[in-house]
């Protein structure tokens, strides 16, 4: 179970990266890098890579393969374990693994689909719901090893989660809204910080990439002000630490998300700061699945004492 523990949580930290140099991809325009073809790229297994687009997008389809690997191999380790006490149980490690082969069979076929059609926003979209959706799952395995093990405290709080669950949806939709604008072009569109265009709703733009970008910034807005009122909230209750701890540590990342979008719209969206503002945005997203699995997780069926693996 150990060994199960790790290597989900290791292909969690390279499906983080997965995520991240997906929206450099999109940064640097460099989604057709390889032309219209999948799984080849410029019609070659080991394309010539005589272009900075070609360099990003092969690099991201060689990371999305290591990554499968990972996840078949995690898949491996799990059923292996099946017969640990709990492990096939509500609440154990089989499903979720298995969950997350799937997860990435779909993500890439929407991939695939992706590049074959140009890269239409929503799909793109859809591509990176599906990357989120993988992420939180192998997190999620990796928690559940552990109290498998017995290195990690079982989840639930006994508290009210309705507040808890409403910042995961939130935080997703900020991330997958950013996605959206980076995709159609929208970074550009609103001019100036907090407000767009200096309007608290920007009129003109018969593309609606303003109102693209602005409901971004307006989710990340909200998501700020609720993980502020979330984390003051839990310091007056009867919360586990973990949970309060998590909580100042997903602020304290918005915090820093919403600072590193200021001077990306400021400085005129330089590539570091946009990669940066994507790092932390999927960083929240971690923190939140954290938070929602202590607040509202299923134990497993059976919790054994430690045991090797």
């Amino acid at each position: 179970m150990k060994t199960l523990r790790s290597l989900a949580f290791v292909t969690a930290g390279f499906s983080y990266a997965v995520i991240v140099l997906g929206f450099i991809v999109r940064i640097t325009g460099s989604g057709m890098g390889c032309g219209d073809d999948w799984p080849l790229c410029n019609g070659q297994l080991l394309p010539s890579l005589d272009s900075a687009e070609t360099v990003i997008e092969f690099g991201h389809r060689v990371a999305v393969l290591g990554l499968g690997a990972l996840a078949v191999a995690v898949a491996i380790v799990a059923w292996q374990t099946r017969k640990v006490p709990g492990a096939a149980g509500r609440g154990g490690t089989v499903s979720p693994a298995l969950l997350a082969v799937g997860l990435l069979v779909v993500q890439s076929l929407l991939g695939a689909l992706a590049v074959k059609l140009e890269l239409p926003p929503h799909t793109v979209v859809l591509h990176l719901g599906t990357g989120l959706a993988l992420l939180a799952t192998l997190v999620v395995l990796g928690l559940r090893a552990g109290v498998l093990m017995g290195t990690t405290a079982p989840p639930g709080s006994g508290l009210p989660s309705g507040g808890i669950l409403g910042a995961a949806v939130l935080g997703a939709l900020v991330v997958l809204m950013g996605g959206m604008t980076a995709t159609t072009g929208a970074s550009s569109a609103c001019v100036g910080f907090p407000l767009c265009n200096g309007q608290v709703w920007p009129t003109g733009g018969a593309d609606g990439l303003q109102h693209i970008h602005w409901t971004h910034r307006l989710l990340a807005y909200g998501l700020f002000l609720h993980l502020m009122g979330m984390a003051l909230g839990l310091r007056r209750k009867k919360a586990p630490e973990r949970l309060k701890t998590a909580a100042w540590v997903a602020f304290g990342l918005a915090v820093a998300q919403v600072a590193a979008g200021a001077v990306m719209v400021l400085a005129y969206l330089p590539p570091f700061w946009r990669g940066l503002h994507a790092v932390l945005g999927t960083a929240v997203w971690v923190a939140l699945v954290y938070i929602t699995w202590v607040a509202r997780g299923r134990a497993p069926s059976a919790t054994p004492a430690a045991t090797g693996g």
